[in-house]
């Protein structure tokens, strides 16, 4: 076939040979991921939270969070040089069904908590795994639209990964370090009802239980072990024509709570109706907080309560520990799989397989 350019009066014509194609790939792409693996020192990693550095203290929590013996021995150590720096802080826990909107609440509260008092306000959110990719959305920020943009907030979510014991360590851990960073407020939310309202207590001053109204059974709610814990109780979506519905969930959580033996604190969990995407009914709520923590700081309940969880946490550490220790022996690590198919073979039960581990375990770190 013939073209067209190849005729006479385009002889003149002349083809460049075009602009060279750049790499797909960002040829500073393996540079960058080698910066970020670089370590800092401890003294670099306390020296910056201490001066409220949010990215330094951003790597440091990752550390806190990572699996790799070489990051916990580093994170551990600026744990023990911040120590001194914390405690300064009122920590709330956040908690409820999935959908009560505890995200949404924490936004509203946030932002009017530092409107009202000032200082810097930290976010520690716990955020569920998936049990079968152990992948993690992490979109609370998406939900905190204003305290994702305030100049004097933190937000850190944390997945599950599996693992909630030790997820609630390394959140009790990441409090000592915002603390050490001026952050003078910290809430911690929960991914919802259950093992993890526990731990969530045993690292918090005041746990806020907040529940939904309109909902069908009102008596679904009241359920005597997370009331048991519960500082105080918040009715959401209070707004249009829930709030008479709103209020009589709260008479049902009054007169619930009634039945309950009095909390160490000598205070009834007060109950109270807000709106937390209209923000109706914030203050009292925030006043609500207020009124406890400032009963039990007379009372000496506050540094009581903190002693015990510091108590807690001692024996939680030494579980994790030993627990750590027996998974990662090397004999066990060889046995247990064996062992494992003994007992689905009908060879052995189970309790027997797990004394003659423990025992071998002992065994082996004896000799």
């Amino acid at each position: 076939m013939e073209h067209p350019e190849n005729s006479v009066e385009y002889a003149g014509l002349q083809v460049n040979a075009g602009v060279e194609q750049p790499q797909s790939v960002n040829p500073y792409l393996r540079q960058m991921r080698k910066r970020r693996q670089v370590l800092f020192t401890v003294s670099e990693y306390v020296e910056g939270i201490l001066r409220g550095d949010v990215t330094r203290l951003s790597q440091a929590v990752t550390l806190v969070e990572s699996t790799l013996p070489e990051h916990q021995v580093v994170a551990q150590e600026v744990i023990e040089k911040c120590l001194p720096y914390s405690g300064n802080s009122v920590r709330v826990g956040i908690s409820g069904v999935p959908g009560a909107g505890k995200s949404t609440s924490i936004d509203a509260l946030g932002v009017h908590l530092l409107d009202r008092m000032g200082g810097k306000l930290a976010v520690l959110a716990i955020d569920p795994s998936s049990e079968k990719t152990k992948g993690s959305i992490l979109g609370d920020k998406t939900r905190m639209e204003k305290l994702a943009v305030h100049p004097k907030s933190f937000i850190r979510p944390s997945p599950t990964a599996g693992s909630l014991g030790g997820v609630a360590r390394k959140t009790r851990e990441t409090i000592i370090l915002c603390e050490a960073a001026g952050y003078n407020h910290v809430f911690v939310e929960t991914v919802g009802v259950g093992q993890s309202e526990t731990a969530c207590h045993s690292m918090v001053d005041f746990f806020l239980l907040i529940q939904l109204a309109g909902t069908g059974d009102e008596l679904q709610g009241i359920k005597r072990g997370i009331m048991e814990i519960a500082d105080g109780i918040v009715i959401n979506k209070a707004d249009g024509d829930n709030v008479d519905r709103a209020e009589l969930a709260a008479s049902h959580f009054r007169n619930a709570l009634h039945l309950f033996p009095l909390p160490e604190s000598g205070l009834v969990p007060e109950v109270r109706c807000y709106s937390g995407f209209y923000e109706l009914g914030i203050d009292e709520v925030l006043d609500m907080i207020g009124r406890y923590i400032d009963h039990v700081k007379e009372t000496g309940f506050f540094q009581y309560r903190r002693n015990e969880q510091a108590k807690y946490w001692m024996y939680e550490s030494i579980n994790e520990q030993l627990r750590n220790g027996f998974y990662f022996n090397p004999r066990i690590r060889e046995l247990i799989g064996p062992t494992e198919q003994q007992v689905l073979g009908g060879q052995v039960t189970s309790f027997v397989a797990a004394k003659r581990l423990v025992d071998e375990y002992y065994a082996e770190i004896k000799d």
